[in-house]
Parts: structure tokens; sequence; C-alpha cells
């Protein structure tokens, strides 16, 4: 059914910190509304408090009709015990729910026929989510996925690439009338980007989303709801994610301009006051040194004079006073981030001869290639092809079955990898942080930290209990404090907010030494200027 959902007034935030207030959202069939900010600037909790599964500190949510149902689809990281993969995508589409809300309905009804409209309101439900035909639409929709396992598969057994096929599906197959997705771009391959594209705006619901992809919201929104922590402002652009990027450049430009004019119109006067009283004491003075003077006439002009500085100083005073006070635009937190650079290594950086790995039923290679000083590397492939374990085999960590991997002499590697793994223990970040770069003392180590927005209640934390955001900045700062010659990331977008994807692509482009890329951000393979583009399909390696 068509659905309108209007949120007026709404207000949240985490204990003592104000998120947003005041916000007022309408998400008519058809819409689709990009939410952006900067994390922690309260996108997930927008997004839960309109679902209803958190309580708003102020404001009312309301669905137009009551009825309407509300998806809300979280990128899961876990995945849950004993649950197979019907299951899963029976509760992703709240067809598992509402089949429960219904056989309780059912029992309820057999005990006592009066309560048949509380039965048929379950049915009506569990049809509208789509429950009638789930399982036949599945079959079809895994098989368009190649997601080649069987329904009753455990969840926990599925590969990540697998995973993220899985998490596909849930959506290809709901059929809510208002959609909120959080990060749902997360891990997806080039051709998982494009059905989720076709998906969202083939939808004829309303849909509210947060990604930091900036190709799919430029591709994808109609509309962008910015949440500006630093201002405590909350404002609606339309017209789309490109239009939405010009209109924010002009609306700061211009409260740049107009505090810029006020301040110095306010200098201006303060002066003029300032030396107004000075003249007026000057002559109190002076008066006063010569109040012997016989002349009437001289003691007279000299009072009048000094009254009538007074008088002008109160008069500039008042004009101060009414000057319409324009608050100064706060600075939002920025990643000023630098990649600090080893001495050269030797011209053959790494290298692969025939080389084989195998892991259960996956094969990669035979793969032979070579990295040369500064080679500039772009590696791209479906989910499951092979990316993560080709620059595991390059670098040393997995064991080959065949043939030969090594590095060359003097290459130091700098690494974020896919999981963030430096930052997964129970000891305080500080302490895991430290013990990569003993030569920093704890003072340092906070120092750093902190400009990456990771403050006191962060790096007191365990590592692990970071979010996965957070812990990607931690691994961006280690190789601000680590010189590197050879940089090899893998998905370092995930979870960064747009402004420190802009700031890891600057750094990356000055960065002098060789650079592995294992990315789908489309924009950030256009900004760091590849020079060569590896292609990995089913462990083969091409290009």
């Amino acid at each position: 059914m068509s659905a309108t959902m209007i949120a007026r007034n709404l207000a949240a935030g985490h204990g003592d910190k104000n998120l947003f207030a005041d916000l007022e959202l309408v998400v008519a069939p058809g819409d689709v509304i990009g939410l952006v900010g900067a994390n922690g600037a309260g996108k997930t909790t927008l997004l839960r408090t309109l679902a209803g599964l958190v309580p708003a500190a102020g404001g009312t949510v309301t669905l137009s009709p009551p009825t309407a149902t509300v998806g809300y689809l979280p990128q899961e990281r876990e995945r849950r015990t004993g649950e197979t993969l019907r299951d899963f995508l029976h509760r992703r589409t709240g067809v598992g729910p509402a089949q429960e809300a219904m056989d309780a309905a059912a029992a309820a009804l057999a005990a006592d026929p009066s309560s048949g409209d509380a039965y048929a309101a379950a049915l009506e439900r569990w049809l509208d989510l789509g429950g009638a035909d789930l399982d036949e639409r599945a079959l079809a929709v895994l098989a368009s996925l190649t997601l080649d396992v069987s329904p009753d598969h455990p969840m926990t057994a599925l590969s990540g690439g697998q995973a993220a096929r899985a998490g596909m599906a849930s959506l290809l197959l709901s059929r809510y009338d208002i959609v909120l997705l959080d990060e749902p771009t997360n891990d997806l391959d080039l051709d998982g980007l494009r059905r989720l594209e076709e998906f969202v705006t083939g939808l004829r619901a309303g849909v509210v989303l947060v990604s930091h992809d900036r190709e799919f919201l430029a591709r994808t929104v109609t509309e962008v709801l910015e949440l500006d922590l630093a201002q405590q402002r909350v404002r609606l652009f339309g017209g789309g994610y490109a239009a939405y990027l010009e209109e924010r450049e002009r609306a700061r430009r211009h409260a740049r301009e107009e505090y810029e004019e006020y301040a110095d119109k306010r200098e201006s006067l303060e002066e003029r006051a300032r030396t107004q009283r000075a003249w007026m004491e000057k002559g109190v003075r002076n008066a006063r040194r010569k109040a012997t003077d016989p002349d009437k006439f001289v003691k007279n002009f000299r009072a009048e004079s000094s009254e009538k500085q007074a008088a002008k100083a109160r008069q500039t005073e008042k004009l101060i006073e009414r000057l319409e006070v324009v608050d100064e635009p706060r600075k939002e937190w920025e990643l000023r981030m630098t990649i600090a650079a080893a001495p050269r290594s030797g011209a053959v950086v790494a290298a692969m001869r025939d080389a084989v790995v195998r892991r259960g039923d996956f094969t990669l290679g035979p793969v032979t290639l070579q990295i040369d000083w500064a080679d500039r590397v772009a590696i791209t492939g479906a989910n499951g092809s092979g990316k993560t374990t080709l620059l595991a085999a390059l670098l040393g960590r997995l064991p080959l079955d065949g043939g030969e991997a090594f590095l060359g002499p003097g290459v130091v590697v700098g690494e974020v990898d896919q999981a963030r793994g430096l930052f997964l223990g129970d000891e305080p970040l500080t302490r895991a942080f430290g013990n990569v770069v003993p030569e920093f003392n704890d003072a340092e180590v906070r120092t750093l930290l902190a400009k990456f927005g990771l403050r006191a209640d962060h790096v007191r934390r365990p590592a692990a209990t970071l979010s996965p955001g957070e812990r990607t900045r931690a691994a961006l700062a280690l190789l601000q404090a680590r010189g590197v010659n050879l940089l090899v990331l893998d998905e370092p977008t995930n979870h960064l907010d747009l402004p420190a994807i802009e700031q890891l692509e600057q750094a990356l482009s000055s960065f002098p030494g060789t650079l592995l890329l294992v990315t789908h951000d489309r924009r950030m393979l256009d900004a760091v200027h590849t020079t060569r583009h590896l292609e990995v399909t089913n462990g083969k390696v091409t290009g």
C-alpha cells in the first residue's frame, strides 16, 4: 500500500548529549531521503527512532495509514547462531514476525471466536509483507545472486561474500511500505551496488537511508537531510546529492560572510566607542587640571566638549547593542591526515610466481604478478572472488600450497585490513596502539588518536568495543605514526563518514610510495589516480 511517514518536532540524544531537536520530516511514496552527517551525529539513532525501536526524546512519528509496515534494515555485522538462510530472510523481510503474530492470532481465534478481527489484521499484515510466496520468490532471487546454497544452510557457515549476497537478497525480497536502510552499501561489490541502486530507485515505497558511498547517493537520493552536530542544526535539501553539495557549500560560504561582516562592523563600532571615551576622559582630565582658569567661556567650552564626546560614546554603544548578533559558524572536526613515508624500497616491491592458495573448496591461482615501486594498483572483483586472500598471500600471512610469493628488499608495509584486526582485543585502545609503535609514549599516542577523533572516552575502552568506524580511524592513525612505503588498504572507506573519506583520498593522492587498494567506492578509484588494475574472478587474477 502507499504510505506516508511524518515526523514532527523530533528530538533525540544520548545521556546529556543532544543529537538533534525540532526535526521535521515527511517521507512520501517514491521519496528517497539520504541522511548525512559526521559519525556520531545521530543518523542511526534517527532511523531507529523512525522505526519505533527507541523512544524519541521529544516529538512524534506517525504513519498514514496507521497499519503501514516499516522495515528497518541495518547492516548486521554478526550472524546469529542457529539461524538458517531461510530464517534470516523471513526475519529481515518481516514475514517471520508476522507469521508468529498470525499463528498467535489463530490460536486466540480457536479459543475465542470473537477475536476474528485480530486474526484478520494479522493475516493482512502477513500478506502485505509478501509471506504467501516468499519461499518461492527467495529461490529465484538467490539464484540470480548466484548464492548456490540450500535455504536450510546455517548463516554462520556462509563466507563473507555469501553473507553479503544473503543480505542483498533480504532487501530485494522485502515489501515494506516505508524502508529504512542503514549502511546498505558496505561490503557490496560493484554488481551488488548496481542491484541495490536499481532496487532503491524502483521502489514505490518511501525510503530513508544512510550511506557513505557518494556515487550511490548521487544516483539514488531525491532529498538530503543533514544532521549538523557541530552547528546543532537539521536541514533538508531538495534536488538530490549533487544539488545538496552545491547548496551546502553556498550556505557555509554565506554564513561565514555574514559573520565576518557582523564581526567587522562590531569591531569598527567598538573601536569608535573606545576612541570617543578616550577623548572624553582626556577632556575631563584637562578640565580638572585647568579648573582655576578665570575665563568662564573657556571652562564652559571644555565641559561642553566632554559632554558631547560622552553623548557620542553612548550613542555608539547603543548602535552596538542594536546590532543583530550573528553567531560564528562552528568548525566541524576534520580528519587532517597524512601518511608517513619510509625510505624508498627496491624496484620490485612484491611478486608472486605460480602461487596457489587453497581454502576449503576455494582455490586462488595460480597467480603470477609483479608489483613495482610507485605502482598504484586497484584490485576489484565480486565478493568472494579472492581479493582479500590475494593480499594475504602476497604479504606472506597465508601459507602457499604451491609456487612462491615474496616482498622486495626495504619494503615497509602499512595496512588497513578489512577486519581492522589490530584493534579487536580486550586491551584499551591506547595500549593496543602503543604496542605497535613502542617509540611513542602514552601522551603522544593520546594526542595522535585525538587528531583522528578518538578522545578520552574512546582510548580507555577495550579496543574491541569500538565501532567499526572508530577502529578504521585508529588504523589510519597508525599509518600516520609509522613510516611505510607499501600501503595495503582493504575496503578502507567502510564505516568512515564522508569528510574522513575525502581526507583519506587527499592523503592517498600525495603518498609517494606503492599502493594496493581494494575498494568498491567508485569515486575513490577515480580520486587516487591508480596506474594499474587487477581483476579477481573466481580465484583467477588478470590485469
